[in-house]
């Protein structure tokens, strides 16, 4: 009779075809048909109550934890059913069955394992929509400067257009004041990596129709543990564009940091997430493709390091980002580049 009635019970939701993302009626009807098998379960082997016992007590749990948390979506409740019904069909498998073992228990222990490959697929559907929540749907940040390129007037004749493309050290320069006499734009965006700006290089390079570009990237990228060699392949695709739109191309060393200034804010020891030895193989790799292809290199690394290979302590107030006085020592480096691409 118990198992008549299990069976009941459960009927109605094995026919349902439902998608990915439960809704959270159906999340707790599912968790619900899943203990009424369990259940169902100890009348042909009662020993499996005792060894499964603290799963059960789990399964419970985290029942009436979806019950209560809004949606009934809360990925961490989700995963734990999963854990716990995956070890209670473990423990199921380890037991011995008794003979002969009916078919209607067989059958349930199919239904079992069926809706949790249904809870499963809602579960990995649930991670991809938290994915998506938090994954913002301009990831490189292409619409920051759209306005502004809509409104910038086509390059004047005999005054070459200029792009400084990078972070936010290249954010925080005010161009306009250390080079009045040039059409130079800055699209630096603060936080990002070699792929976003791969990513926006059309919008923010290309279009603009520049005579040049120069790109001072990287430093994010190693503070993220980017392997260089993917640092790389986002230089070399940008530069790559540039030629392809006759714009030349200038990349810039990326700049040295320091641990100076840490006992003001420990944030800002910044040797542990950006080594110097990563730098410093990361710039060969930029001199040697500037050699190779032909672009100039700028090399703000030699006007800001110090005797002991680290950005000088007086040209930053972080370790990382350049002062006044970094970027008045960066400023003819940048001058004397963009004479020679004007040309």
């Amino acid at each position: 009779m118990r198992l008549l009635l299990a069976a009941c019970l459960i009927a109605p939701l094995a026919a349902q075809q439902p998608g990915p993302v439960l809704p959270g009626r159906d999340v707790i009807a599912l968790v619900t048909k899943m203990l009424q098998l369990i259940d169902a379960a100890s009348i042909v082997q009662p020993e499996i109550t005792r060894a499964s016992a603290p799963l059960l007590e789990n399964l419970k749990q985290a029942r009436a934890n979806l019950e209560m948390s809004s949606g009934q979506q809360h990925a961490l409740y989700t995963n734990q059913i999963l854990v716990n019904v995956r070890a209670y069909l473990a423990v199921a498998e380890a037991l011995p069955r008794p003979h002969p073992f009916p078919d209607s228990a067989r059958q349930q222990m199919i239904d079992l394992r069926e809706s949790l490959a249904r809870f499963e697929t809602h579960f990995n559907a649930l991670l991809e929509l938290r994915e998506a929540m938090i994954r913002p749907a301009d990831r490189d940040n292409v619409r920051r400067f759209r306005d502004e390129n809509a409104k910038l007037a086509p390059p004047a004749a005999g005054k070459p257009r200029m792009v400084f493309l990078g972070d936010s050290i290249t954010a925080g320069w005010r161009l306009k004041e250390y080079f009045p006499d040039r059409d130079v734009l800055n699209r630096g965006i603060g936080g990002q990596v070699t792929g976003e700006m791969l990513g926006r290089f059309k919008t923010d390079v290309i279009d603009l129709k520049p005579a040049a570009v120069l790109i001072l990237a990287g430093t994010n990228d190693l503070a993220r543990g980017t392997p260089i060699e993917i640092i790389e392949n986002n230089l070399a695709m940008m530069a790559d564009l540039a030629g392809h739109h006759k714009i030349k191309v200038a990349i810039a060393s990326v700049l040295p940091v320091s641990d100076y200034h840490k006992q003001k804010n420990p944030a800002f020891e910044m040797t542990r997430r950006r080594p110097p030895q990563l730098i410093n193989a990361l710039n060969a790799w930029i001199r040697n493709l500037c050699q190779a292809r032909g672009y100039v290199y700028i090399d703000y690394a030699a006007q800001l390091t110090d005797g002991s290979g680290f950005l000088r302590e007086d040209t930053a107030d972080d370790g990382l980002h350049p002062n006044a006085l970094g970027y008045r020592l960066m400023a003819p480096v940048a001058q004397e580049t963009m004479a020679r691409l004007a040309k």
